[in-house]
């Protein structure tokens, strides 16, 4: 009777079409606004509607100050041969150790030690933690807020031109940096910095370069220091020492050592605007891409960094409210 009715109404009746138009159109708008709580791609949505849509987990963070600073002084003149210069930057007196050619493995033992057995504050705590599995040992005094330039070189008697092909069981030079009073290991939070830096020889010609550093602080931790990218500037210029052949050949060792190209990027000149509105100033890092673009006004529209597009899963500020107050009036 159903079936006799509906073919009744769809011959004498034009009320059917329009019924039928009139429902589509409702279900169709109800799902493009968003009235059925269902998740549908946002077509029409203003952007105060998206505001309260986006989540986006605001990261906690807690602000610590670190004693330990460590560059490298022209890294394109540094290799195993010729040795390499160190640049540190200390704020109390420290104390530079250098582990040449230390095993990968026991230096990641050594990191859990610090975590579950004791801290490694010294440098004889982290060789008791390594069990002397490294080459050559090199050990020298930081003045505070020096910035002293410091040579190390393997000596020539070691007859050591490389460390094997990838994967590697030893890092070139380990950096140890640690606090040489013992008093001022209770006044900061971190205690120690480990840097694992990479040093080119005749297997492996990838440029000099800092690896990874690792901040071991009192409470039993380490936490793996990562660089952050700021927005480039428009007037930045590309170094005049770099080369596409050498920049495609970089890439090429990387792609083998496992390592992704942004991890070693190296640090380009950083604008303080907002990528977005270009007027508010930069305070909010991306998380997981560590994108600083965004001001305090425009993170809570984005759920895709505006940089490179991927999902933003945590984001944390660089400066709280009350760090800005404070510098607007000292501004004034």
């Amino acid at each position: 009777m159903a079936a006799v009715f509906l073919v009744t109404l769809y011959e004498y009746s034009p009320l059917f079409y329009i019924a039928v138009v009139f429902t589509c159109f409702i279900v169709t708008t109800g799902l493009v606004l968003g009235w059925f709580g269902w998740d549908v791609p946002v077509i029409l949505r203003n952007s105060e509607e998206t505001q309260f849509k986006t989540r986006v987990f605001k990261k906690q963070m807690r602000q610590v100050k670190n004693p330990f600073g460590l560059e490298i002084t022209n890294p394109s003149s540094a290799s195993i041969s010729t040795g390499i210069t160190l640049t540190t930057d200390c704020l109390e007196d420290s104390l530079l150790t250098c582990y040449w050619g230390c095993s990968v493995q026991k230096l990641y033992e050594a990191l859990q030690k610090h975590v579950y057995c004791f801290r490694i504050s010294t440098p004889q705590a982290l060789e008791d933690a390594l069990y002397s599995e490294y080459l050559h040992r090199e050990q020298y005094f930081i003045k505070k807020d020096s910035k002293e330039e410091i040579y190390c070189q393997l000596p020539k008697d070691t007859n050591i031109e490389d460390f094997g092909t990838v994967p590697r069981s030893r890092y070139p030079l380990v950096a140890l940096l640690t606090l040489a009073d013992e008093d001022d290991r209770e006044i900061y939070d971190i205690i120690s910095m480990v840097s694992v830096i990479h040093i080119p020889d005749k297997t492996y010609k990838l440029s000099c370069r800092i690896l990874c550093q690792y901040l071991l602080p009192t409470q039993g931790q380490f936490h793996d220091l990562k660089q952050l990218f700021m927005s480039a500037n428009n007037n930045a210029t590309p170094s005049s020492n770099s080369s596409p052949e050498g920049e495609s050949t970089d890439r090429s060792l990387l792609e083998k050592a496992g390592l992704s190209e942004s991890e070693v990027e190296p640090p380009e000149e950083s604008s303080k605007d907002c990528v977005v509105c270009q007027n508010g100033t930069v305070n909010w890092v991306l998380l997981p891409c560590r994108h600083t673009c965004l001001c305090d006004g425009c993170v809570r529209y984005f759920q895709r960094c505006p940089m490179c597009r991927q999902f933003v899963q945590e984001s944390f500020a660089l400066h709280s409210q009350k760090e800005q107050d404070k510098d607007k009036l000292k501004t004034l």
